[in-house]
């Protein structure tokens, strides 16, 4: 069964991105947003409030879709991202079948899966979390209260498009968690964006092969939906379609949930030059150990806020160090801070950034404060379009793989607050040179 949004959506539109290795051309239609809590003056979102465009370096795909609303590849207030997450988590309908799991693609949505799960907890208080990741798991951790179990990786599934294609999602060795998660109903999958269907018909099939047999609906609740034309049943064209997802998903229940629907068709430029992709596909553990930073969503989890009092605790305590105060004293806080998670450590970092933006413009009455979120990533773009400036420096995790922040211009901010889940010294040089970057970390 194949199920469209409940909510209207509005005429369509298209407009056509050139990028240096072909042009896009989009078709597509908003959202109606009765409730949207984002934009004072609209009731939905436009492509531009959601949107901008770039080129990937990966042969596989040329082209980007870089959120506005993610903090991911561009700098975003988190009262902007905590809207998108609760408005798009308000387009998953009231009673559905429980168990629910929601569950988030790494690395780009795993904060974006939080953000709706947080959400959804007002209707579903007992749904799991749980989140794709490319990084395998040390025993140190694991969720407290769960033992050391070499057989804690649940399933795996590869994204087809991607710069990293595999993927691991591991199981709770805590009987009750584990035992939800496989009686499970529902399926929540989250993303920053569907193009084909692919990931998602990849997921469900790796769970169902992994023991969720009861699975009675998914719901694909991404930002954008790209894949919407694999529904049209009358279009008429020479090349293949792609079968429909819903076709390819028996015996489950299909529903779809976007703040922005469409279809895209790329066409390369002639000649275009070839490109190097580099070397970041891999889900080794790396030489740097995890610190505990709570569990918000590698492992199945009913509280993605576990953990956060803590890493507050150690960025009180590292700022006041940096400072030189006895102490922390918010009155302090610069009037530009850029928190920066670290690939998919973002949820707690992004919930660092709320509490910055909340406390600063709680205790600063003038209007130049500002604080923003993105973070660091494995995912290789060429600067352009959307991405107007590119930093790149070694991981953190040991991995040996270049990392980059794109958008992020160190100059213009007064504090850089660099979040990781490995010990600080972990961090590249090139941050820890900067005499305007904070290194907070679970070891602080």
């Amino acid at each position: 069964m194949n199920n469209q949004l409940s909510k209207p959506e509005q005429a369509k539109q298209s407009t056509s991105i050139t990028l240096p290795r072909g042009t896009l051309d989009l078709a597509y239609q908003t959202n109606s947003m009765a409730n949207k809590s984002s934009l004072e003056h609209s009731d939905h979102y436009q492509l531009e409030d959601l949107l901008g465009f770039a080129q990937r370096i990966n042969p596989k795909r040329a082209f980007l879709f870089v959120s506005k609303v993610l903090g991911r590849h561009i700098p975003v207030a988190p009262s902007t991202m905590r809207n998108a997450f609760t408005d798009l988590a308000n387009l998953v309908p009231n009673d559905l079948p429980e168990p629910i799991l929601v569950i988030g693609m790494a690395e780009t949505a795993v904060g974006l899966s939080a953000g709706v799960h947080q959400a959804l907890q007002t209707r579903y208080p007992q749904a799991l979390l749980l989140n794709s990741t490319r990084h395998a798991q040390h025993d140190e951790s694991l969720d407290q209260g769960e033992q050391s179990d070499t057989n804690s990786l649940f399933t795996t599934f590869c994204e087809d498009h991607s710069h990293a294609s595999q993927h691991l999602i591991y199981q709770s060795t805590d009987s009750i968690k584990q035992a939800q998660l496989l009686t499970s109903k529902t399926l929540i999958m989250v993303d920053d964006e569907a193009s084909t269907g692919n990931t998602c018909v990849n997921v469900v099939t790796a769970l169902r092969d992994a023991g969720l047999i009861q699975l009675e609906q998914v719901h694909l609740t991404t930002l954008v939906d790209w894949s919407l034309d694999q529904e049209n049943t009358n279009q008429q064209t020479d090349d293949a379609q792609p079968a429909r997802m819903a076709d390819r998903l028996i015996g489950i229940e299909f529903y779809r949930h976007h703040l922005l629907s469409g279809a895209w068709q790329w066409t390369d430029a002639p000649n275009p030059e070839p490109i190097t992709m580099p070397s970041v596909d891999t889900t080794a553990a790396g030489s740097q150990a995890l610190g505990f930073t709570g569990n918000w969503g590698r492992f199945p989890t009913l509280n993605s806020t576990d953990g956060f009092d803590n890493y507050l605790s150690s960025f009180k305590a590292t700022f006041a160090g940096f400072y030189n105060q006895d102490s922390f004293d918010a009155t302090q806080l610069p009037k530009k801070i850029l928190v920066l998670g670290s690939n998919e450590f973002v949820w707690l970092p992004f919930l660092l950034a709320e509490w910055l933006e909340t406390t600063s413009q709680n205790l600063k009455a003038d209007t130049d404060t500002i604080v923003k979120f993105s973070a660091l990533t494995r995912s290789p773009i060429a600067l352009g379009g959307a991405i107007t400036t590119m930093l790149s420096f070694h991981d953190n995790y040991g991995l040996g793989m270049t990392n980059f922040a794109y958008n992020v211009d160190p100059n213009k901010w007064d504090l850089i607050v660099l979040c990781v889940e490995t010990a600080a010294d972990s961090v590249d040089a090139m941050w820890r040179g900067l005499d305007n970057v904070l290194v907070v970390s679970p070891t602080t």
